[in-house]
Parts: structure tokens; sequence; C-alpha cells
């Protein structure tokens, strides 16, 4: 029982403190300091070596003006503890009084105290750089460096040349560090690409890229030729990269995954053109019969879809062939699922779809394999209006791999087929959880439906135009393009004025965008502009008219003042950051 008592004393004392931590924060954020100040202090006298709460302490002080009582605190300190980041903070007390002269006298001792120990340089710089002193964060990384060869701060010093404005310095520290470290080089390339899409420096891409052209026509290393790789895909210039990538497989033809990779993220950006080049380079190079099965996954996935029904048999006898050459074996399993999609959405032959696909699942396929094939099935069941045995095959994909990535689609879809069968207090339901799934493209489809069916239930409690728009959504699920865009313009003449308006706009768009006519896309986003301005679908109207106008179109100064809305009226959209590049690449501000 003693020791029990114990427990409960010390557990309330660590529960007490915990909230008085709590209270001193609030107080401080809050901006009343004084109160603050008593918290701290209280905290402080509990705990004198804690360096978080003494700093709290001298901050609140200094911002009540009371600089002689945080002068004196803080030599006390130093006269206690001889930490060499205190002579930094006496500095820039002084410094808060105007004293310039006592201040970098101050800063002067710190950094000698590094000279004599260079080990004090990470407590003495992190100060200087918590006080934005940067010139002399640098010395004092510089010296350290300099006393103690062994030292590496070339990633800190990055990005203190670069919050200095010295970007060709800080690519060159940068770039540097990551020859010398590469287990450092995603580090580096994480914060390269923070200033490719900062707005502050356009220029800041342009120098990056001279760097790397220059390192890889002075050296044989392909570790730049990577680099360039990378900087190119950073950039969205696919080609680019595929010259780059062209020459590290001639010099070193180990592996072509990389190349490989780049197709598909050149066909997720729909640059198809590279991506066709790319994939024909790797069936020309390789004998592996993953890779050759992968490239013509992807060569047939992108050709159904360009495809025109008079391009359906060419393709069907190009699939049955390239299944007789590889073999029905879980191998070939991605060009079996894909044959057994394009039969049922693209031929309207369901009954012979679900015959290839429950071959497929009598092979000996791993769990992500029977994923897939069950996915197949179920988006075939739902295309043939069986929502209820759709239902059952994602319930078993979700739990068979639960958490996973896959679980996630299925959750996605399985939320979309009651959304299909107007189902839709479930189907909000699971789309609010989708909303934080770990995927980016499933958190953002998951967002989409949700505020559509919120939003469309809140102003029409019968749900009958949210029903309509539905059934044009599930229309479009089962490729029916024309009667889809049929149901939607039967929506917006029933409908007219009210909440389903402007998403059916938006809805019409991408189908005519879809079937190559872009005068009538852009009809439907003009009419979300110009009726639907404060609507939550402008911006995306506004991207999407920009788009068709830089890239279908060719005709950029239609483009560029579509552009410059979203970054002036329009922060905060997913699209801001593709819609900025976009800009200034039309403005001229970096050499392409």
């Amino acid at each position: 029982m003693k020791n029990i008592f114990i427990y409960i004393v010390l557990l309330s004392s660590v529960f007490v403190f915990s909230q008085n931590e709590q209270l001193a924060q609030y107080y401080y954020d809050k901006g009343d300091f004084e109160k603050a100040k008593i918290s701290y202090q209280e905290l402080l006298e509990s705990v004198p070596q804690n360096q978080q709460y003494f700093l709290r302490t001298i901050d609140c002080y200094q911002q009540l003006q009371q600089f002689e009582v945080a002068e004196k605190a803080i030599s006390n300190r130093l006269s206690q503890y001889k930490q060499a980041n205190l002579l930094v903070e006496l500095g820039y007390n002084f410094q808060l009084q105007k004293n310039d002269l006592k201040a970098k006298d101050y800063y002067n001792q710190a950094i000698d105290k590094i000279n004599l120990n260079p080990y004090e340089v990470y407590a003495v710089a992190q100060s200087f750089e918590k006080k934005v002193l940067l010139e002399e964060a640098l010395k004092a990384y510089e010296i350290a460096e300099l006393k103690m060869p062994n030292l590496n701060f070339n990633y800190q010093k990055g990005l203190l040349y670069g919050q200095l404005g010295n970007m060709e310095k800080m690519i060159e520290t940068f770039l540097d560090e990551a020859y010398k470290t590469p287990q450092n080089s995603i580090l580096i390339q994480n914060q390269m690409s923070r200033f490719m899409t900062d707005e502050a420096d356009t220029n800041f891409g342009d120098l990056l890229r001279k760097a790397l052209v220059i390192r890889v026509q002075k050296s044989q290393d392909l570790f730049w030729n990577h680099y360039l790789s990378w900087y190119y895909v950073q950039q969205k210039e696919f080609s680019k990269a595929f010259i780059q990538e062209k020459s590290i497989y001639k010099r070193n033809p180990e592996s072509l995954s990389n190349i490989v990779n780049l197709a598909q993220l050149s066909i997720e950006e729909e640059d198809s053109e590279t991506a066709k080049t790319i994939l024909d380079f790797v069936l020309e190079n390789t004998k592996d019969l993953e890779l050759l099965l992968q490239a013509n996954s992807y060569l047939m996935k992108m050709k159904i879809e360009k495809a025109l029904p008079k391009d359906y048999p060419l393709i069907y006898a190009e699939m049955d062939a390239l299944l007789k050459q590889y073999e029905i074996s879980p191998f070939s399993l991605s060009l079996q699922l894909i044959q057994a999609h394009f039969v049922a959405f693209n031929l309207k032959k369901p009954e012979e779809a679900k015959t290839i696909v429950k071959k497929a699942l009598d092979l000996p396929l791993n769990i992500y394999q029977q994923a897939q094939v069950k996915m197949e099935l179920a988006d075939i069941l739902l295309f043939e209006e069986k929502f209820n045995q759709a239902l059952l095959y994602y319930s078993q994909i979700e739990l068979d791999l639960k958490n996973d990535a896959v679980a996630h689609e299925a959750s996605l879809k399985a939320a979309k087929t009651s959304y299909f069968k107007a189902d839709f207090p479930w189907a909000l339901k699971q789309f609010k959880e989708l909303k934080s799934a770990s995927t980016q493209l499933i958190a953002n489809d998951a967002l989409e439906y949700f505020l559509l069916i919120n939003d469309n239930t809140v102003a029409d409690s019968t749900q009958m135009a949210l029903k309509e728009f539905a059934k044009g959504d599930y229309l479009l699920y089962q490729n029916r393009n024309e009667e889809a865009i049929k149901q939607f313009q039967s929506i917006l003449k029933k409908y007219k004025g009210q909440e389903i308006e402007a998403v059916t706009l938006l809805r019409l768009g991408k189908v005519y965008e879809k079937l190559g006519d872009f005068t009538l896309a852009l009809s439907q986003y003009q009419a979300i502009i110009t009726e639907h301005n404060d609507g939550i679908y402008i911006d995306e109207a506004l991207y999407f008219s920009a788009e068709i106008y830089n890239k279908k179109l060719k005709t950029p100064e239609m483009a560029k003042p579509l552009y410059e809305k979203i970054l002036f009226n329009h922060e905060d959209s997913i699209y801001f950051v593709e819609a900025r590049k976009s800009f200034r690449e039309l403005r001229g501000d970096k050499n392409l």
C-alpha cells in the first residue's frame, strides 16, 4: 500500500508539473509575458538546469524590456554553467538595447570559445540561428570545421547561404555535401525542391541546372547524371531526364528499372509521347521478362486510353498476341487484368471479362496479386450494377490487407459503390474516414466526394439532384460518356441556379476534355468562372481552362491571365504550385 501511495503522489506531481508547463506556454503564446514570466520562473525553480525554461524566462524579461534583470540572470548562469551559448544570449540582450558594440564583443567571445573547443559550435551556432544572426552562425560553423576537419557542417551552411540569399554558394555547398555524403542526398534534394518552388527566388532552378550541367560535363561520375535527371523530373521535363538516364544506362547497363520508373512518371503527368519513347527503348534493350511485361502493360494502357471504337479490334488482337507470347501465368497477370478491363469497359462484354479474371484467380498468386484480381472482378461486377457483390470483394481486400494502400483503394471504391447506389449516408461516412488516408490521391478523391454529398444534402434534403448526379457519375464509370453528357445536361436544365449546378458544369468540362472537345470544355469552365466565382470550384475551372489553352490549344497568351488569377486569388488551391510554375514559364522567368 505504501508503494502504491508513493506511486500515486509521484504521478500526480508529474501531472501538475505538466499542467504548469502548458499554462506557461499558453501565456507566452498569448503574449501575456508578465504571467508567462512568473510561470517560467516557478518551473525553473523546480528544475534549475532546464535550459528551455531559462531561455523562455529571459525572453519574457526582454519582451517586458527588463534588460538589466535579464543581463544579471544570464551572467549568473554563465558563471555557474560556463556554457558558451550564454555569451550569445548576453550579446543579444545588448543588441535589443541598440548597443551593437557590446553585442558584437559578446558574439566574438562566443566564437572564440569554439576556437578553444570546436564542440561548442553546436550550442553556439544554434543560438545564433535562433536569433537570426546568420552571418555569425556561418562563421561559427566555418571556424569549427577549420579547427577540427573531421566535423562536417555543409548541410547547415547550405541552409544558411540560402537564407542569406547567396543561392550560388548554397547550391555549390549542397552539391559538394551530396557527393561527399550520399546518405544525405535525399535530405538535400528535399531542401532544393523547396527553393525551386519558392516565389522569392525565381532563378534558383536555372542556377541549379547550370551547376549540374557543368558537373556532368567536367566529371565522368554518373552521380551527376543521376542528379541532373532528378532535377529534370522535378521540372517535369521527362524527355530531358530520359537523355540522362539513357546516358547512365549506356555506360552502366545493369538495370532499366530507373528508366521504367521514369516512364511511369511520364504517364502520370500525361506526357504520353515521352513515355512511349522510353518504353520502346526498354523493349529494345532488355530480355528481362518482368520488365518486358511491365513495358508492354504500360503501352497497352496508353493505347486503350486514347483508342476510338474503330481501334478496338486491333487492340484486342494485339492483346491476345501478347498473352500468347508470354503465356497465362502469374508473371503476365498485369496483361490479363488489362485485357479483362478492356473487354468489360470498352467492348461491353462483362461475362467474357469475368471468365478471364476467374481463370487468373486459379493461378498460384501472392496476397497482393490476389487483391489485384479481386479488385478487377469487383470493378466488373460494379459495371454490371451488381453493387452488393462488388462490395463483398472490396471488403475482402480491406480485410486481407488492413492499413495497406491497396486496402485504402478498395475502401475508396466501396465508398463510390455506395454513392453510385445512392446510399449517401453510408458513402459520406466512408469518404469522411478516407479524407485522412496516407495516399494523397485517395485523400483528395475522398474529400471531393465528401464535399459533393455534404454540400448537396444541406442544399437539398430530398437529395433528388444528387441522385441524378450520381447516376451521371455511374454512366461515366461504365464508360458511357455520351449518355453521361445527356444526364448532366438534363441536371443543368432541371436544377439551374441550385447548388448542384457548378459541380455539374465541372463534370461536363472534364468529359468534353476526355473526348477532345476543348471548345465545349472551356465553355463549361467559363460558366463556372462567370456565374459561380465565389464557389469552391472556381480554382479548378481557372486551372483546367489555363491548362487547355497552354497545353492543348497552344495559346499561352490566353492561359497566362488564368494562372495569374489562381496566384492572386486562390493561394490555398491544390493547383497553386503548378499554376505558379506554369505562369513563371510563360512569363519567361527561367530557361527551359
